[in-house]
């Protein structure tokens, strides 16, 4: 059948189309409500839009159109005409919140996130990542050389992190180890939770300087300086040795097979006898099921293609990560779903 005898789309489909081909208007419209601070001035009550425009800065008339497309995203609700409040969706965009998400949208929502996305279709084509021909470096090197950009990403990953950090202590035996390293652990928000939810274990935090500049503040608040170092390295050199559990949250997806095989291979090297390393990453099944990916959206698979376009990285199968931990001498013995912190996944590896 050629496509001038297709049967004409319903109206649910052409409303999918569109939908979608709005999303990143969608994106927009958050990343000016939380620059605008736009739930923090609304408050708890009912507030006038003009009033909300004056505190921000803002022209009346155009500020009643940004909180009316954020209501019908579900973030906010009129009540009376120009009259707004927040939904519990739209409050986590309050960047005072322990749960919020306001640095997380700030940083998807980045130029320099963003732009490498507009050459999706040329790395589809020649497997290049895009974001080192748009800015001509990679990254990470990127990051580097911006500090306000590298502590934008450290915050939105920390604010990722943070449902998984309430989840993993208690999803996961950690009561059989003595000390945790954190490979590639950030501002240490992960291993904080587990920390303070296992007061035998102690732990080491590895990433670049960079990645560690918020560290010591996140140990601080926690009091658990006396529990957990600090090293700054590069997990393509090495590991450091001393802990019998090696832990890796969303590092491994942004590397290519090889890069994740050295990384790897590096905690192998640092692994003591009955030894583990923990993977957590989301874990794609063999065939796209639609119902069950429709909790996320399919975000896992555009979190693929953003690790096509800005990193070189990919999401993996469960065979994927089998593949990997096999050529970095690591058999993978357990795959669990962390149902707490939907899509993230519980691997485990032990070497051969």
């Amino acid at each position: 059948m050629t496509h001038t005898e297709a049967p004409a789309a319903d109206a649910a489909d052409r409303d999918l189309i569109g939908r979608l081909a709005f999303g990143s208007m969608a994106a927009q419209t958050l990343r000016a409500a939380v620059r605008l601070g736009v739930v923090e001035l609304l408050g708890d009550t009912p507030r006038r839009a003009a009033d909300v425009a004056a505190d921000a800065g803002a022209e009346p008339q155009p500020m009643t159109r940004l909180l009316r497309a954020l209501t019908g995203l579900g973030l906010l609700r009129e009540h009376d005409p120009d009259f707004f409040t927040v939904t519990p969706a739209g409050a986590l965009l309050h960047p005072g919140r322990p749960d919020s998400l306001a640095s997380f949208v700030s940083m998807f929502t980045e130029p320099a996130i963003v732009r490498a996305w507009e050459h999706l279709d040329d790395s589809v084509r020649t497997g290049e990542i895009a974001f080192d021909t748009v800015f001509g470096t990679d990254f990470f090197s990127h990051l580097g050389r911006h500090p306000e950009l590298s502590a934008a990403f450290n915050a939105a990953m920390s604010q990722a992190t943070s449902e998984t950090a309430a989840a993993l202590p208690y999803a996961f035996d950690f009561g059989r180890y003595t000390s945790v390293t954190d490979v590639g652990g950030g501002d240490g928000t992960l291993l904080a939770g587990v920390l303070a939810a296992h007061p035998g274990l102690t732990g080491v935090v590895l990433d670049t300087a960079e990645g560690l500049a918020e560290a010591p503040d996140t140990l601080a608040r926690r009091g658990l300086e006396g529990r957990c170092s600090l090293i700054a390295g590069d997990f393509f050199e090495a590991v450091p040795a001393g802990s019998d559990l090696y832990l890796l949250k969303s590092v491994l997806h942004d590397w290519t097979d090889d890069q994740a095989v050295t990384i790897l291979s590096n905690c192998r090297k640092a692994l003591p006898p009955g030894g583990l390393v923990l993977i957590v990453e989301p874990v794609l099944p063999e065939v796209v099921d639609i119902t069950a990916d429709a909790a996320d959206g399919g975000a896992t698979y555009l979190s693929d293609l953003n690790m096509l376009v800005n990193v070189g990285g990919r999401e993996r199968t469960r065979k994927d990560f089998a593949t990997v931990c096999h050529r970095a001498g690591l058999t993978l013995t357990e795959v669990t779903p962390l149902t707490a912190a939907a899509p993230f996944t519980l691997i485990e590896a032990m070497a051969d």
